[in-house]
C-alpha cells in the first residue's frame, strides 16, 4: 500500500522544514514544502494529495483559494496558522481542522491521522 501523500504549504522556512520532517518521520510521503499558493497549486494539479497542511498566510497571499480547490476535490485540509484564529478560519471553512502555531509534532500527526480516517 502506498504511503499517503501530504501537501505542505508553509512560507516560514524553519516551520516548513519541521513540518515536513515530522510528517516524513511518521511514514507519510511529503509534497513540498511550498512557500506560496501558486507553487502549491501547481503541485496539486500534478498530483492529488491525500491531505493538505496549509498555513493560511503564504508569501503570495492567503491559501483560501487553494483550500477551496482542494475541498472541491475532497482533499482533507488542516489549517496551521499563527496569524489567523480558529474562528477566522472556521468562518470561511466551517468544520475545518485547525492547528495553532506552535503545534507539537504529536498533535500534527494526530490531526493527519484523524482526517485520513474520516475522509
Amino acid at each position: 500500500m502506498p504511503q499517503p501523500c501530504i501537501l505542505v504549504a508553509e512560507d516560514e522556512w524553519i516551520i516548513a522544514a519541521d513540518l515536513c520532517e515530522t510528517v516524513e518521520e511518521a511514514g507519510f510521503h511529503v509534497e513540498g514544502p511550498h512557500c506560496d499558493v501558486s507553487s502549491a497549486m501547481r503541485a496539486f494539479k500534478k498530483h492529488r494529495p491525500d491531505v493538505a497542511i496549509l498555513d493560511v498566510q503564504l508569501s503570495d497571499g492567503t491559501a483560501y483559494a487553494l483550500a477551496r480547490k482542494l475541498a472541491d476535490e475532497h482533499v482533507p485540509i488542516i489549517f496551521h496558522s499563527g496569524r489567523y484564529t480558529r474562528d477566522e478560519v472556521l468562518d470561511k471553512f466551517p468544520g475545518a481542522t485547525t492547528l495553532a502555531k506552535p503545534c507539537p509534532p504529536a498533535q500534527i500527526i494526530a490531526a493527519v491521522n484523524e482526517v485520513l480516517h474520516t475522509a
